[in-house]
């Protein structure tokens, strides 16, 4: 796959969370090769789970597809900056790179608001690429919440 497949792959599940009711986030776990090793999108009003952010369940997937807790050497692809709680699970499970779309001003955990990854408590920071496909995503989250709004 070429590289913007991959956030391709992640648009595309943020837009099937969005088809669900869940914020639309995607995300995409992708191996040293490129192969896709795991993608998911937000499910936490589905589940009913504060935690099922798309990171969350796609580095869950990843793990359990490799059997291990750790993910050296995996990129993973999001539309959205994550935010502290999906910062902490990227470090955790040692991505190697961390690509994504728009920024998140209010709730990002990356590049504003807690900037988890830069913190001395990291135990691992990945190479960070931001403003991947950002203003897809940008589109997806402004449409999404407008559309909420004029529902009510």
């Amino acid at each position: 796959m070429t590289f913007p497949s991959h956030m391709t792959l992640a648009l595309a599940e943020a837009r099937a969370a969005a088809a669900r009711g869940e914020v639309p986030v995607g995300a995409v776990v992708v191996d040293a090769s490129g192969a896709v090793v795991a993608r998911a999108g937000n499910r936490t009003r589905e589940l009913g789970d504060p935690t099922a952010h798309a990171e969350i369940l796609a580095i869950r997937a990843a793990c359990a597809a490799l059997g291990s807790e750790r993910l050296p050497g995996h990129d993973l692809y999001v539309t959205l900056e994550p935010c502290a709680m999906c910062a902490g699970a990227i470090a955790a499970a040692r991505i190697a790179r961390l690509y994504y779309g728009a920024e998140d001003a209010k709730s990002g955990g990356v590049a504003r608001g807690a900037r988890v990854l830069a913190q001395p408590q990291s135990h691992h920071a990945p190479e960070i690429y931001d403003g991947i496909g950002a203003r897809a995503a940008e589109a997806l989250l402004r449409a999404f919440f407008r559309d909420r709004r004029g529902s009510d």
